[in-house]
């Protein structure tokens, strides 16, 4: 028999946790559960998958899009909403950056304070 697991958390590598977790608590609307200086934990209120922070000594930000020669994405937040314009419009007043690659018309790809990229997408209920 299997061991029950359960996926609580996705852990992202930073150079300052305690700014970017400020950033995604602003983006969000989500609060600061532990705040430590080198683990910064937030917890999804409606019960899902959380967000954690941790430092890295030397960070080096992903590049977007991947080229072989920097620091390649090893992951990409996927946040879904209502209305493209606005949710890109309350990411740059968090203090995200839109990306000058954007692959779909219907995604809009943006920097993190770190340069991790998440994309907007429009959410259609299943």
């Amino acid at each position: 028999m299997s061991p029950q697991l359960r996926f609580t958390t996705v852990n992202i590598s930073a150079a300052d946790p305690r700014r970017l977790a400020q950033f995604y608590a602003r983006l969000l609307g989500w609060k600061i559960t532990v705040n430590e200086a080198d683990w910064v934990v937030m917890r999804n209120p409606d019960g899902g998958v959380g967000l954690a922070f941790q430092p890295e000594s030397p960070y080096v930000p992903p590049v977007w899009p991947t080229t072989p020669e920097h620091q390649q994405m090893m992951m990409h937040l996927e946040i879904g909403v209502d209305e493209l314009v606005p949710a890109v419009e309350h990411a740059l007043e968090c203090g995200a950056t839109v990306a000058e690659f954007q692959p779909q018309d219907d995604v809009r790809v943006c920097l993190d304070p770190d340069g991790h990229p998440f994309c907007l997408f429009l959410h259609h209920p299943e």
